[in-house]
């Protein structure tokens, strides 16, 4: 049975990366926090407002962290809830595939493969 969509608690993380502006900025943050300022340099076709905009969608996920560091907010990346988007995909099929590779794994073992004949030379 398939759960409903709408009250999946990821549906948030998953809005916040559908956008490519938004991973991008996450993909910023990976190496190590970094003030609003410094990020809205990094994405010159954007205006401030805009780029503010799409740090609220990833603050609201959960996606980034932001803390006072004098004048300036430094926004970290919080990794627990890609951490939970990637368990939510993976690891349904890490199981499937595990449980596969054992069925395998007997199969061979009971049905041995015959010899491979010797390779000719050219």
């Amino acid at each position: 049975m398939v759960e409903d969509p709408s009250s999946d608690d990821l549906q948030p993380i998953w809005k916040a990366l559908a956008d490519p502006t938004r991973r991008c900025v996450l993909k910023l943050l990976r190496g190590g926090p970094l003030a609003t300022t410094e990020i809205v340099s990094a994405l010159p076709h954007l205006s401030r407002f805009g780029v503010m905009k799409h740090m609220a969608v990833l603050r609201e996920a959960g996606l980034i962290t932001v803390r006072r560091d004098g004048s300036r907010r430094l926004n970290s990346l919080n990794v627990v809830p890609i951490r939970r988007i990637y368990e939510d995909l993976v690891d349904d099929y890490q199981d499937l595939w595990a449980s596969r590779l054992t069925d395998l794994k007997k199969d061979l073992e009971r049905h041995p493969a015959a010899p491979s004949p010797p390779e000719e030379e050219p």
